[in-house]
């Protein structure tokens, strides 16, 4: 029989996945494999798990969790050199990756999917030295997933994000960067930059509707410093999906972008990569074409 080591993180989405383990593992079960759980709470977790014999041996990782979880699963397993396809199960509070990907939510689906087996080698990101699967950003919102407490995320989901990021609003400033990428640099003043791997972030989920994960590159998505009357008039844009051609945007599309800060700036020097802290400015983002083997529905 093939073997499925299944990860999940206890606190993703408001916990509501640990009720659902046992009918995840019989359906699983019923479609041939033997489950092997693990339950990880910080990427130590994950560093052992994957130095181990059992982490390192199965045919398929399945990952329950939102886009931080599934970025700290893939970090481990890139660094530990492990092979496996891996299946991901949206049960965070933000699923942007999974959703782009279509990805069942529901167990026997799950299931259904991982019997069929059906993987495809999908680009990922990389800022600097750590991986991402989705986005990688800094300014305006960017860090609000991290300072949302777990309590609020519970209660309200993504309506905590947002509520959270109307907060900043009044005190933000805007950041002098140089963007550079394989055709040209620019020095503009912005509130945040955007580089993705999938369609949107933040659960605006086509930012972009013509991204790829097989493609080889990313879209950069850039907001220029304006008033907030065009902010404003920016975000219907977006919600409408035409803004990309607005003058307050800055859009392309490349396998590499590297940003820089021209004035210190302390309270954006960091980025984020799909909802956790990352890297600190500056910046070198490159796509990695066709690196992981991911299960697809």
């Amino acid at each position: 029989m093939k073997s499925i080591n299944l990860i999940y993180n206890p606190f993703s989405g408001g916990g509501s996945f640990k009720g659902r383990l046992d009918e995840y593992i019989a359906e699983l079960q019923a479609v041939g494999f033997v489950v092997h759980t693990f339950r990880f709470t910080n990427s130590l977790d994950l560093e052992e798990y994957f130095a181990s014999e059992i982490g390192r041996k199965c045919d398929v990782i399945a990952v329950s969790g939102g886009d931080g979880t599934v970025n700290t699963v893939i970090n481990s397993v890139l660094r530990h050199g492990i092979v496996a396809p891996l299946a991901i199960i949206p049960s965070g509070t933000a699923n942007d990756f999974a959703k782009f990907l279509d990805m069942p939510a529901d167990a026997s689906n799950f299931a259904a999917a991982i019997k069929r087996g059906n993987a495809v080698d999908v680009d990922i990101g990389q800022a600097n030295e750590r991986y991402f699967i989705n986005v990688c950003g800094t300014g305006l919102f960017s860090h609000v997933s991290q300072k949302v407490n777990k309590n609020m995320k519970t209660t309200l989901g993504k309506l905590a994000y947002y509520l959270k990021g109307l907060g900043e609003l009044p005190d933000f400033e805007p950041i002098s960067v140089r963007i550079s990428n394989s055709h040209e640099v620019i020095e503009p003043d912005i509130f945040l930059f955007l580089a993705l791997n999938t369609a949107g972030a933040g659960g605006f989920g086509k930012l972009v509707p013509e991204a790829s994960v097989t493609d080889g590159l990313l879209d950069f998505v850039a907001f220029r410093a304006c008033s907030l009357v065009d902010l404003g008039k920016l975000f219907i844009k977006i919600l409408r999906q035409d803004y990309i051609n607005d003058p307050n945007i800055i859009y392309f599309r490349d396998n590499f972008v590297k940003v820089e800060l021209l004035e210190p700036n302390p309270k954006y020097d960091t980025c984020d990569i799909d909802g956790e802290y990352g890297p600190k400015l500056p910046l070198t983002i490159r796509n990695i074409p066709n690196r992981i083997p991911l299960i697809l529905p």
